[in-house]
């Protein structure tokens, strides 16, 4: 088989380069990468085909010259197009060309994901347990206390009083609440076969009766994703807690919140690969979250709004793990999305 048609084949991006950093070579997987034409790529240097990477080139050009193997693992690359990937880098001078190499560029962005995404889950299953067993450790005295205030309030003829013994009612019914809230579905419900759009129609249409007047939404969809099992009650509570926390971003600001559907194809969620996934991505402009909050954004209680209760995006993430998917957030200066994954079709091992 034709060397060339072999690397073509490869999901590695395979360049070769000389020490002044020009493309004599690179295989499909590299010109996939960079999204950069055939021509365009070999008339410019390398480091011409990409915003930033985590690697100084005058190391490429040393190794190079030097005639010496280069590898670097995790080294964070921004394409010209603004995606943002991790890569494993290795580099290997050539034995028969001076001033000429190999360059390999292999993306580990999928391994990295599968990682935070077990990662994350187990840590806030384990925050979620706590919470569950505190939950439950609360509601049982806060029953006795509203009782007592019950039978309390009984055998009270004074109004003033009487008004001290309905406020201890209220708290309690109040925290009460709160802890079944803390709680959330635990367990998968039982499922239908839905259509999407109505799900995400039917949460706009709760939005836009309290919408302010300086924020604008807009609506990409894509008409021909299948309807899927799911709990349509569910899922419309974990979009309009998604979507309620891009409101609040753009409270201050004109703003805009862009709501799109797409598939993927052949996607990792924990450790079942998927053939078609959703992709629903709710999208604003707002000044970005806390890069603090980010590692523990979907645990309970975790909210960096003044008024905030950090239910939200935890209940959101609860219920995508109920169905089999999750919750991913990029996050910067300029704006937010979160993009929520379903499984549409089968699954298979990992």
């Amino acid at each position: 088989m034709n060397n060339h048609k072999l690397l073509n084949h490869l999901v590695t991006a395979v360049l070769v380069i000389n020490r002044e950093l020009k493309l004599l070579y690179a295989n499909t997987a590299a010109k996939q990468l960079f999204k950069i034409s055939h021509n365009r790529l070999f008339e410019h240097a390398l480091t011409e085909h990409y915003q930033s990477i985590g690697i100084d080139p005058q190391l490429w050009q040393n190794a190079i010259t030097n005639h010496q193997g280069l590898t670097v693992n995790s080294v964070s690359l921004t394409t010209l197009d603004g995606k943002q990937h991790t890569l494993d880098i290795s580099l290997s001078p050539f034995e028969e060309e001076k001033n000429t190499a190999l360059l390999e560029l292999r993306l580990v962005d999928q391994q990295q994901r599968i990682h935070q995404q077990l990662s994350q889950d187990a840590q806030q299953q384990a925050a979620q347990f706590l919470v569950r067993n505190l939950a439950h450790e609360i509601k049982n005295p806060l029953a006795g206390i509203r009782g007592a205030a019950q039978l309390l309030s009984r055998e009270l003829s004074n109004s003033t009083q009487n008004d001290f013994t309905n406020l201890i009612i209220e708290q309690a019914d109040r925290l009460r609440n709160l802890v079944d809230r803390l709680l959330g579905p635990q367990r998968p419900t039982e499922q239908g076969i839905f259509n999407i759009h109505e799900v995400i129609q039917k949460v706009l249409s709760l939005i836009k009766i309290t919408l302010p007047n300086n924020i604008q939404i807009q609506q990409d969809y894509d008409p021909s994703i299948p309807s899927f099992s799911m709990d349509p009650e569910q899922l419309q509570q974990a979009l309009l807690n998604i979507v309620q926390n891009a409101v609040q971003a753009l409270k201050d600001k004109q703003g805009n919140i862009h709501i799109q559907t797409r598939t993927q194809h052949q996607v990792t969620i924990g450790n079942l690969r998927h053939k078609l996934v959703l992709a629903l991505s709710v999208t604003d402009n707002g000044p970005g979250i806390n890069p603090n909050l980010i590692d523990t954004l979907f645990y309970p209680m975790v909210t960096d709004k003044e008024h905030g209760s950090g239910l939200g995006l935890s209940i959101a993430h609860n219920i995508a793990r109920l169905h089999g998917g999750r919750i991913d957030c990029h996050s910067s200066h300029s704006g937010t999305q979160f993009i929520l994954l379903l499984p549409v079709l089968q699954q298979s091992n990992v």
